[in-house]
């Protein structure tokens, strides 16, 4: 059967953005995820099956099967089931314990502002891949946080406002790779060179780095976050502790999982990171960090018989929700491609828009893709074949238009309750969902502000 084609004027065609608009609603009115992206789901195909909610119904069941076509999607969602396990046998060997404890002997995080800026510090500088970021900062982030009364929303919003930023600038990952083949089919003399030029241009990732960073020296939150984790401290007294063992059953793992990550990058790629494997590296370095946190464990004694295979799965278990609703927000954004919500609102946009104004209006239609999609990179492949021939008509620097792309992808990102990277920032800091949303949008409202701003300076400046 075919989908229906929205060609038929507005009328029409603005339906399209009828499924995500629902996501996002019944999300935050419920705080049921799982509700939100299953209706939105079955909305968007039964759009697609000619408004037939039968059809629809059974349209939303091929295409939660088809994500697994995909060995990317494939792969993300086993590395997310297996990390559940890594993280199981760090804290429950006591490793992560003696790492904490560790550090505050040493006074390195003896204070609150320098207990946050420990997983800032390894958001920024684990840009090899997102969701190693968020994980491994977020786990070195839970108890630290915990220790000196900060809240777990604030946590996730430290890893989530540094990770994806500073993969959005520092271009060495499958974020390059991608915008880098984006790009390649445009006939620039040199396309790594547009893509390197976006590091000044983007305006969001760096005011954001520059926000958090901002937060953690000065020790100030606003709006809602300032009454985030009231009840947290009940929360935690209720966890059974567990005693300080080896620090290395954390720090090992974890290393070997970052520098596998790259390792793999670069070999999958021939030497290129740029041109390496994403998924494939992260499943395989997560992989080989179980192998020798399992040999350290055994070795260790860390465990009793059969302990290890027991926590293993029990952390696995832990994170079966969290793979649920990536699952459900892969499967609506691949529903969301074939109905055209992006291309809807990106045509919409390019009626209306000025060589002065087309970084800004690039900047807020890439976000409010992300936003209604819950996917930057799914808004890359939509805005950055629209982007790429303005800025060659209009004379625009390719690097200014495709820096507010990438921006606007992750300013997205960040406002939205659907999007897999906000997401995954909630299950490594241990906050609800919807709470880290809601905390971290008045942060990521502010920062868009400002870059839109900017990039209206930007726009005017290149024009004259």
């Amino acid at each position: 059967m075919c989908p229906l084609q929205f060609t038929g004027g507005w009328a029409l065609d603005i339906l399209t953005v009828l499924p995500p608009v629902l996501a996002i609603i019944v999300a935050m009115l419920t705080r049921n995820v799982y509700a939100a992206l299953g209706l939105a789901l079955l909305a968007s195909e039964t759009l697609i099956a000619h408004f037939n909610p039968g059809m629809g119904a059974l349209g939303a069941i091929d295409r939660g099967v088809g994500v697994f076509d995909s060995t990317g999607n494939t792969r993300v969602l086993l590395f997310c089931l297996l990390i559940g396990a890594l993280i199981a046998w760090m804290r429950d060997s006591g490793g992560v314990e003696a790492l904490v404890s560790s550090l505050m002997k040493r006074g390195l995080v003896s204070t609150p502002r320098r207990a946050a800026l420990a997983p800032a510090l390894a958001g920024t500088a684990i840009f090899v891949e997102t969701n190693v970021s968020l994980l491994s900062s977020g786990v070195l982030g839970q108890r630290l946080f915990d220790a000196h009364g900060l809240s777990r929303e604030r946590l996730a919003y430290i890893i989530d406002s540094t990770s994806a930023p500073i993969s959005a600038l520092i271009l060495l990952n499958g974020w390059g790779a991608y915008a880098l083949g984006l790009v390649e089919p445009y006939g620039f003399e040199s396309p790594i060179g547009v893509v390197a030029g976006t590091i000044p241009w983007n305006f969001y990732a760096l005011i954001t780095l520059a926000g958090v960073y901002f937060t953690v020296f000065s020790g100030r939150v606003f709006g809602p976050m300032k009454t985030a984790g009231l009840n947290r401290d009940v929360l935690v007294e209720d966890e059974e502790p567990v005693a300080p063992t080896r620090a290395i059953y954390m720090w090992l793992p974890l290393l070997v999982m970052i520098g596998g990550a790259l390792g793999f990058m670069a070999w999958t790629g021939g030497g290129n990171i740029l041109a390496g494997n994403g998924s494939q590296s992260i499943l395989w370095a997560i992989c080989l960090a179980m192998l020798v946190a399992a040999v350290l464990l055994i070795s260790g004694k860390a465990f009793p018989k059969g302990g290890l295979q027991e926590r293993g799965f029990a952390g696995i278990s832990e994170m079966v929700p969290v793979v649920a609703i990536l699952f459900l927000s892969i499967a609506l954004g691949d529903s969301l491609r074939v109905l055209g919500t992006g291309a809807f609102l990106s045509s919409v946009a390019a009626q209306f828009v000025s060589p002065i104004v087309i970084p800004a209006v690039l900047f807020v239609v890439a976000g409010v893709t992300a936003f209604m999609t819950g996917t930057s990179w799914g808004t890359y492949g939509i805005m950055i074949p629209i982007a790429m021939p303005l800025a060659l008509a209009l004379g625009i620097p390719p690097s200014l238009v495709l820096a507010a792309v990438l921006g606007g992808g992750v300013f997205g990102d960040h406002c939205s309750p659907i999007s897999d990277t906000t997401i995954i920032a909630s299950l490594a800091a241990g906050c609800d969902h919807i709470d880290h949303v809601r905390t971290q949008m008045p942060y990521a409202l502010v920062g868009g502000g400002i870059a839109v701003v900017m990039y209206l300076v930007a726009g005017f400046v290149v024009s004259l």
